[in-house]
């Protein structure tokens, strides 16, 4: 496997990881108004959405990497 197939399939890993955290956040919010839980107390909604976060900036730091790569392949 080369470097730039594993920098790409983490990069989707990431952003899927990323949409499943924010999606649970906003599930836990709804169930939360309602007066339901899904998850335990110790991790509120704040949590999961900074963990989305974070892996959405490796995202966009893996994006400008290649970016920058390509740029560097097209100069003659």
């Amino acid at each position: 496997m080369s470097l730039q197939k594993l920098i790409s399939m983490t990069s989707r890993l990431f952003f899927l990881g990323a949409f499943v955290l924010f999606g649970l956040a906003l599930i836990e919010r709804v169930a939360n108004a309602t007066g339901y839980t899904i998850l335990d107390q110790a991790t509120s909604t704040v949590h999961l959405i900074d963990g989305a976060v974070v892996l959405l900036v490796f995202v966009i730091a893996i994006q400008l990497r290649e970016m920058k790569e390509e740029l560097k392949s097209r100069k003659p």
